[in-house]
């Protein structure tokens, strides 16, 4: 993985720009002075202090001092694993409080936008949810999922297999897709046309996905909208080819 994949997946996983960049430098540096991390990371002095002392209350960077001068490291990337999960126990306290809170509109439709791929976990982690015991239906041309979220397929594919989601996936053929136990594959025609779109239709909602360099989704709350889209995937679950 290279030095851009592995700083975009520390911002994936809650770190910021600068923060991410900092921390890979340290971590090739060992210890260093703030003016040296500046100009190794290539960000200015400012932007360097303010993302240190982020991280060092994150856990993720501590420093000592010595002759007087202020030497930063990188704590272990094992501290990571750490970070998150008690992001995770954060969430979880308050989650009663938030759902207390909450009061979706019934009966009405929803339009939800989403955008990059924080964006894009939440449509997935909506699916988890929802189509909980049920079917996610899903129209995929590109496969760009396993593509783009490799990351992420392995935790996606446990939740659907814990929440017992069957999937039917039309894809085409000489495509990929996720290894789901509860998945069952059928083939588009060899004429179809590869697409940066895909489809899922689960619960009253309709996501659709654009795989763009930054790619963005919406979730469409409606169940007559859910319906028609369902009777549409069932003719082309028909003509479709069992794999």
């Amino acid at each position: 993985m290279s030095y851009e994949e592995l700083r975009i997946t520390l911002e994936k996983y809650g770190l910021s720009h600068n923060e991410a960049k900092v921390y890979l430098t340290l971590l090739s540096l060992g210890s260093a002075m703030a003016g040296k991390i500046s100009k190794e990371a290539m960000i200015d002095r400012t932007s360097c202090y303010d993302a240190l002392k982020k991280l060092i209350k994150k856990g993720l960077v501590s420093y000592a001092l010595e002759a007087n001068r202020k030497m930063f490291r990188a704590i272990s990337p094992d501290r990571l694993v750490g970070f998150l999960k008690e992001k995770e126990e954060e969430i979880s306290e308050i989650m009663p409080q938030l759902k207390e809170i909450y009061r979706p509109e019934k009966g009405k439709s929803n339009v939800t936008m989403f955008k990059g791929y924080r964006g894009l976990k939440s449509v997935f982690e909506d699916i988890l949810a929802e189509a909980k015991g049920k079917e996610n239906l899903v129209i995929d041309s590109s496969g760009r999922f396993k593509e783009k979220m490799p990351y992420y397929i392995p935790h996606f594919v446990k939740g659907l297999e814990k929440n017992r989601i069957k999937i039917r996936h039309i894809i085409r053929p000489g495509i990929e897709s996720h290894p789901s136990k509860t998945t069952t594959i059928r083939y588009l025609s060899k004429e179809a046309k590869e697409t940066a779109v895909s489809t899922n239709i689960y619960a009253d909602k309709i996501a659709i996905i654009l795989w763009t360099d930054v790619p963005e989704a919406i979730i469409i709350e409606n169940k007559a909208a859910a319906d028609s889209y369902r009777d549409y995937f069932e003719v082309l679950w028909k003509a479709a080819r069992a794999a």
